[in-house]
């Protein structure tokens, strides 16, 4: 597509050329060297061990903010 055909889809599309020019770099470098983007398998496994370790604490955070709450409530009556 020429500068023209693009320009006239950006603007049907709410789009900008710049922005489509930019996107098109991106994704042209992430496509060329994927390998060296991706995590190793060792540090996606400490990733998933640290999001549950995360997940627990918050559930006992949300265990307790609901009984300090309910204790709050209970002493105002």
């Amino acid at each position: 597509m020429d500068d023209t055909g693009k320009s006239a889809w950006c603007r049907s599309n709410g789009a900008y050329l710049q922005d489509l020019r930019a996107w098109r770099q991106s994704a042209t470098q992430a496509l060329a060297n994927p390998w060296e983007l991706r995590a190793s398998p060792h540090q996606t496994k400490q990733d998933r061990r640290r999001v549950r370790e995360l997940k627990r604490d918050l559930q006992h955070k949300n265990v307790a903010m609901a009984e300090t709450a309910a204790l709050l409530v209970l002493s105002k009556k």
